[in-house]
């Protein structure tokens, strides 16, 4: 699964870098802790022309009489996207990329969560398949995503059995509906040399920990210390 991540990338550099258009309402950059139901970067795609927005993450279907009806849906897993009555239409019509530089994932001993951060293996930024949806009212309209997670690759097996799904590229016009059907053949594991990762200090296990000391990654000496 994801559930906590970073971005570190200006907004600008994220505009360029998938050639589109940015909202003037953009969350404040850089984060070291997205956490759920903060507002993220989200790439959509519509009338030809994409743009990059910020939503809520934390996917609220449209039966929700509030937003917290029910689960509070942070991940939507590829292997049952199409089914589900939350998720159905949405990965039909409404694919979007979550923008991040890394995120975290978690390993126990004993009693104790420990933290890595994972980010891609050449540096760039993780493009993270994702569905959403408007809820609610006109007057009151909150834009809501989940991000989209399958099993794990081999070598991510060995921190957590789910990862999102993360696009290349390439195939991001696909995955946003500008290269016709054929997105469902996106909805895979990354291949297993495309993730590096490293161990952080466990000051991140706090959602309202903050700062770049949190992607740092954790010495032998720290080790000793923690």
């Amino acid at each position: 699964m994801c559930g906590r991540f970073a971005i570190t990338l200006p907004q600008d550099a994220m505009a360029q870098l998938f050639a589109a258009t940015p909202a003037n309402d953009l969350p404040d950059v850089p984060n070291y802790n997205v956490c759920p139901t903060n507002a993220v970067h989200l790439v959509t795609a519509q009338d030809g022309q994409r743009r990059l927005g910020a939503m809520r993450w934390g996917f609220i279907p449209h039966w929700y009489k509030k937003p917290n009806d029910g689960p509070l849906l942070i991940n939507a897993r590829a292997e049952t996207i199409a089914d589900k009555p939350a998720f159905r239409t949405a990965c039909r019509t409404r694919r979007a990329v979550i923008v991040a530089s890394g995120f975290y994932e978690w390993t126990r001993d004993g009693e104790t969560r420990l933290p890595w951060y994972i980010t891609r293996s050449d540096g760039a930024p993780l493009a993270m398949a994702a569905i959403w949806q408007s809820w609610g009212t006109q007057e009151g309209e909150l834009r809501t995503a989940a991000i989209v997670t399958t099993g794990a690759n081999a070598p991510m097996s060995a921190i957590h059995h789910r990862m999102p799904v993360v696009l290349d590229q390439g195939d991001i016009g696909l995955w946003l509906g500008e290269q016709g059907k054929g997105a469902a053949t996106l909805m895979r594991a990354a291949p297993d040399d495309m993730l590096v990762w490293h161990r952080v200090d466990r000051t991140v296990n706090s959602n309202r920990a903050s700062g770049p000391e949190l992607i740092a990654p954790l010495t032998t000496s720290d080790e000793d210390l923690d």
